[in-house]
């Protein structure tokens, strides 16, 4: 083998690595919304969510592709932890479809329709095709379909080129030393993983170990440990599509990561085993394009099956791995490097917000739960989660001022502002959850308790709330329309019981049967839930504003209450619902 040899197998190597990539970048392209649309649906069972990761990734030819795409889904919150899960594992045994497509340059036959199942055979037909829809189409779909053909192409030359190059590699005794070498598992596991590490694909590492197979000096002993660590090295993609993420897509990444490094720790075991006790003969036999394909789908598929009963503990693992953040993660996750592109920083924003928002809501009904069954260890738990919502403002809203400092678009800065009104209502909202706090401390240090009616009103009224941060939650996180719609009609009834509630209130301190502190303390409590219900409504009001691109909030708020049948249609139910009981 010369220097033109190796500028041959070089020049090979870059085209494979070259036709796969743009190959796949097409493929997700032409059929990537309904692939995702399928990711988001079909994930709702073990074996559902199995399959779906299988057959998207043989329609994308990667395995990395479906991780990253997961990773974003659960970074959205449109797939749990747990859903992810699968769809990772069935990625595994999709990712080997490849090599069983290259698998075919190894036919030999003198048949002339074996002959043209061989990819050698078919490609330049592929190629032709491509190049008409790629040059002569106008349409973006077809244009795709072209890019494809002629990736498949191009990466099947590639492989030809490669091969035709490195066959002379068999008469080097250097070549034939280091695959002696590779025989060693943890050698051979290294190999893989680093190659594919480098490459980010385990697909074309695996193609280019077939490459090489038909040389005949790569054994199966050898070939295994390095399928082995193929799967472990591909998992740097997602590792670096999730830099930057939430914490639950930095877990999706973390379970591909534990998935391959568990799977492929508990076979070589197994495999050293067999190898050092049998000794048997396949293992020195030199391996086939075929065979590789063959090893390399049995230990996905065993992987697989080590652990699927498993996939509860994986995702504990993967929690006590990536705990939730601190503070000091909080900062970390704002990073002043991100302002240099406004539009990720916002999106940074919005998932730190999504967190401080949910941690208000449940300070909010803790304290709503407290105030009926006082307990000191939730009332420090309800302070501490307070301390850590006015952390979560301090460090947003600065951040928030910086962005705004930005040359960025007139959406994004509207959005930005409209974003550090919100935060600052579900800030005040963890305040009102403190107040309600001090107010059930206060019932509870001098041992005063409400009037059964008093208890039955606080319930009816509690309810209401919990539901206005429900849909104020999910109008926020999700932008659903509906939610949002609701809240404002629900929050006029608050202000309805809220009434109604002190005029009951006045009756029972005539009668005799409450106390006036203990009266005191209700009007607190009816003043804090009634403020909350105000603070709702301003954030649904500034979702509203989002969605619709408006900037002025009193007039969206306006204009759904004033003459609207939908508002007075969700007010009456809401008023049936609550208030027609007292």
């Amino acid at each position: 083998m010369d220097i033109f040899d190796v500028l041959t197998m070089l020049g090979g190597l870059c085209l494979f690595l070259f036709g796969m990539n743009i190959m796949g970048q097409a493929l997700e392209r032409r059929a990537g919304g309904k692939l995702r649309e399928i990711l988001g649906k079909l994930t709702t069972g073990k074996t559902a969510g199995l399959l779906t990761g299988l057959g998207v990734t043989a329609v994308v030819q990667s395995s990395s592709a479906t991780t990253v795409m997961v990773v974003g889904f659960v970074n959205s919150g449109l797939m749990t932890l747990k859903q992810a899960i699968h769809v990772i594992m069935g990625a595994n045994i999709g990712t080997t479809v490849t090599a069983w497509i290259l698998s075919l340059s190894g036919i030999e036959s003198s048949n002339v329709f074996v002959q043209l199942l061989k990819p050698s055979s078919f490609t330049p037909l592929l190629a032709v095709l491509g190049i008409i829809f790629y040059m002569f189409c106008k349409s973006s779909q077809k244009r795709d379909t072209g890019t494809i053909l002629l990736g498949f192409a191009t990466l099947m030359f590639g492989m030809e080129t490669m091969s035709g190059a490195v066959s002379g590699l068999s008469r080097v005794p250097a070549f034939q030393n280091l695959f002696i070498l590779f025989q060693n598992p943890v050698l051979g596991v290294l190999a893989g993983a680093i190659l594919t590490a480098i490459i980010q694909s385990s697909s074309a590492s695996v193609g280019i170990l077939q490459a090489l197979a038909v040389t005949g000096q790569v054994s199966y002993g050898a070939a295994i440990p390095i399928i082995m660590g193929q799967n472990i090295g591909t998992c740097v993609t997602a590792m670096l599509s999730s830099v930057g993420a939430n914490k639950n897509a930095k877990r999706a990444a973390m379970v591909h990561l534990a998935f391959n490094v568990i799977g492929s720790a508990v076979w070589l075991t197994g495999f050293s085993l067999i190898k050092a006790i049998f000794s048997p003969a396949i293992l020195d036999v030199p391996a086939s394009l075929f065979g590789i394909a063959v090893a390399h789908s049995i230990f996905n598929i065993l992987c697989t099956l080590l652990m699927l009963p498993m996939s509860s503990q994986l995702e504990m693992l993967v929690n006590r791995l990536i705990t939730d953040r601190g503070q000091a993660e909080i900062q970390a996750e704002l990073d002043e490097r991100f302002l240099a592109t406004p539009s990720i920083a916002l999106e940074r924003c919005y998932e730190v917000a999504a967190d401080l928002a949910a941690t208000s809501v449940n300070v909010l009904k803790e304290s709503l739960t407290i105030l009926e069954d006082y307990s000191p260890a939730m009332a420090k738990s309800i302070r501490k989660a307070e301390a850590l919502t006015d952390h979560y403002e301090d460090i947003l809203g600065t951040y928030l001022v910086h962005l705004s400092a930005q040359p960025i678009s007139e959406a994004d800065s509207a959005d930005a502002a409209k974003l550090l009104k919100i935060i600052g209502d579900f800030e005040r909202i963890a305040d009102h959850g403190v107040n309600l706090l001090e107010s059930a401390e206060e019932l509870h240090g001098k041992g005063m308790v409400l009037t059964d009616k008093a208890r039955m009103e606080y319930r009816t009224i509690s309810s209401a709330v919990c539901e206005i941060l429900d849909n104020t939650l999910s109008a926020f996180l999700t932008n659903d329309m509906d939610s949002a719609t609701c809240v404002e009609p629900l929050e006029q009834v608050i202000d309805i019981l809220k009434e109604k509630m002190r005029t009951s209130h006045i009756l029972r301190l005539q009668e005799g049967s409450c106390s006036i502190v203990s009266g005191f303390v209700w009007s607190d409590i009816l003043t804090d839930l009634e403020r909350t219900s105000d603070h709702c409504s301003n954030i649904a009001g500034c979702v509203i504003d989002m969605v619709g691109h408006n900037m002025n909030i009193h007039e969206s708020l306006r204009e759904f209450r004033d003459d609207s049948p939908a508002f007075r249609k969700k007010f009456n139910a809401y008023l049936a619902k609550y208030a027609s009981p007292l």
